[in-house]
């Protein structure tokens, strides 16, 4: 008697409201198909795959990587994806850009943004409504990030995105996404993130209507879970809160436009059936979504407070130990209990560039201009910090046990410099004020009456 292999339930795309559920663990070997049989057992190719499907592999890494880095995943599809690959012609790439992009002069200074108004006439998708803030690094080198926005008020009806540059992680800020993609569905709300890994075909729906949101394009090692270090076994983002979707497919016969992003051109092509085939999939290399509201703060719990590093969801590390690609981090909800220090992030010049966006509530070292849709960049070693009001505010209260509470703020920090594209330097939304916000700033200094 053999044993009997786990296998999730799919079903097909049209059929699933809002989706058919998922499968938990980071990076786990997931078995799933979404009709009866499609899946094989004991073997990735067979000679003749179940139910008529063709066997694909897709890889995430090298094949001769460590095993425990390695990523790649068998589908088992009712077309190939040679036959998704024709006929493709470039097409303008809208306000999308890769790196290396060097279209802006703004100096190297704080600059922040005022949220990017969401359309009302129905006709941008999400991928019409992408457009790129800054850049930094070579995508062609596999070393670097673009920090995207998205605006969008109309689903991809059979439109479908590739992106070949990088995965892409999707932060939405306003409105529920749903992420009908080759290996299943994914639907995110603000405070959830959904990452597509490189090369992953999709599309994105907008159950509630209207969306808003940001995006980390990685170009380098693909996201993985930060080390805890001294922190031990437990705490931050814990593996079984990463959900990954069941097998979901179209067996669609019309007219479909897929869109590929390489070397940083836009291609389209025109198929005449959906590329969202799969019927059945094992590996570890899919995409997933993660609640941020699941996420296990650590911190002080007597003096001063660590650095913001306790705060990693997921990181991208380079070729330089200890210094990443980029680093997802995020400022949630947490409590305050330190004594005799100053609670708010401190003035600091950091050698990471930090791209910095709001998805709810206030932003307690910038209560006041700093708000939901916004955003700022601060390159490397650019001088930022608190603002005069929080750092006054901060520096007279009384030191209590403090809740920080309906906050989530988060951060792409990378070793790249961010180049702000000619669209975000030319926006209206800039907030020019934002380097007033230091002025109030007094001047405190009292030597001791012996140095006078």
């Amino acid at each position: 008697m053999t044993s009997a292999e786990v296998i999730v339930r799919g079903g097909r795309i049209e059929d699933a409201e809002p989706d058919f559920g998922y499968l938990p663990g980071f990076a786990n070997h997931h078995s799933t198909e979404a009709e009866a049989g499609a899946l094989p057992i004991g073997r990735n190719s067979p000679q003749r795959p179940p139910l008529g499907l063709y066997a694909e592999v897709l890889s995430g890494t090298a094949f001769t990587v460590p095993r425990v880095a390695n990523r790649r995943s068998w589908l088992y599809r009712i077309l190939p994806s040679v036959k998704h690959g024709q006929g493709f012609e470039e097409v303008d790439a809208g306000r999308v850009r890769t790196a290396p992009c060097r279209e802006s002069a703004l100096p190297a200074m704080p600059l922040r943004w005022h949220p990017i108004p969401v359309p009302s006439g129905g006709r941008t998708d999400f991928l019409v409504g992408l457009r790129t803030i800054a850049a930094g690094g070579d995508a062609a080198m596999q070393a670097g990030i673009a920090s995207h926005v998205f605006v969008a008020d109309a689903s991809m009806d059979r439109r479908y995105f590739q992106d070949a540059d990088g995965e892409l992680l999707v932060v939405p800020q306003q409105g529920r996404l749903r992420f009908l993609t080759e290996l299943g569905i994914l639907v995110a709300e603000p405070g959830e993130v959904v990452l597509i890994p490189r090369g992953v075909r999709f599309r994105v729906e907008l159950p509630d209507g209207p969306a808003r949101g940001y995006v980390c394009e990685n170009y380098g090692t693909a996201f993985t879970l930060p080390e805890r270090g001294p922190i031990g076994a437990n705490g931050l983002a814990n593996e079984r809160d990463f959900l990954y979707p069941a097998a979901a497919y179209e067996d669609v016969e019309a007219e479909c436009e897929l869109f590929l992003k390489t070397r940083g051109r836009m291609f389209r092509a025109v198929l005449p059936h959906s590329p969202l085939d799969v019927v059945a999939w094992h590996g570890n290399l899919a995409p997933f979504k993660y609640d941020l509201r699941r996420f296990s703060p650590v911190g002080a719990t007597l003096l001063d407070h660590p650095d913001p590093s306790i705060f990693t969801v997921l990181t991208a590390p380079s070729d330089t130990p200890g210094t990443a690609n980029v680093d997802f981090v995020i400022f949630p909800e947490r409590w305050l209990v330190m004594e005799d220090t100053f609670r708010p992030p401190w003035f600091h010049r950091n050698v990471m560039s930090e791209f910095m966006g709001l998805v709810y509530g206030v932003y307690d070292a910038k209560p006041g201009g700093f708000v939901p849709g916004g955003m700022s960049l601060h390159n490397a070693l650019v001088p930022h910090g608190p603002d005069a009001e929080a750092f006054e505010r901060a520096s007279a209260t009384a030191l209590e046990p403090e809740k920080l509470e309906g906050t989530l703020a988060f951060m792409f920090e990378t070793r790249h410099v961010l180049e702000p594209t000619a669209y975000a330097s030319g926006l209206d939304r800039i907030d020019t004020a934002y380097p007033d916000c230091w002025d109030a700033l007094p001047r405190n200094f009292r030597p001791p009456p012996e140095s006078r």
